[in-house]
């Protein structure tokens, strides 16, 4: 099983299969809008301008489930990435990514590469995850790891 294995709906509400990203450098993340690591938008965006044309794509999943950061809908997520950040890489519909509701993807993301002392529970908003071009999850990142640092690791997979 790989990444590829998965669909999700896309922020308009379409499904969009994973497989469209075969052979893509992948960083999945969960994002919101009202949360402190919110500035990262402008480093993800930054990383993915960089890498685009090598291959490389930053997919967002909007979660609310960190301190109910991401209230908005798809459209006010949508309007809020691009006018404060000028967002362009693929965003997707608001998802779980923890519990009994959390989406497939990240139940897979989380199994592949557990957290600190084997935990696979995402702690909060912004935890990254690095995909090679054969799908397979490479590594995970915190929060706190910001995305021009992980512009080696990326580079390196290109």
């Amino acid at each position: 099983m790989t990444i590829y294995d998965f669909t999700a709906r896309d922020i308009a509400g379409a499904d969009k299969p994973l497989a469209d990203y075969r052979g893509q450098v992948l960083l999945v993340v969960n994002v919101a809008s009202k949360c402190g690591f919110t500035p990262q938008y402008a480093g993800l965006e930054a990383l993915y301008r960089k890498f685009k044309d090598r291959g490389f794509a930053v997919l967002g999943f909007p979660c609310n489930q960190f301190g109910s950061q991401e209230p908005g809908n798809e459209a006010q997520i949508q309007s809020f990435c691009a006018t404060t950040y000028d967002v362009s890489f693929p965003l997707f519909a608001k998802v779980d990514v923890n519990g009994s509701d959390a989406h497939p993807l990240y139940r897979y993301l989380k199994g592949e590469r557990p957290g600190i002392l084997g935990t696979e529970a995402i702690k909060w908003n912004f935890t990254k995850f690095l995909v090679d071009r054969h799908g397979e999850v490479v590594k995970r990142y915190a929060p706190t790891d910001k995305p021009e640092d992980l512009e080696s690791a990326v580079s390196a997979l290109l």
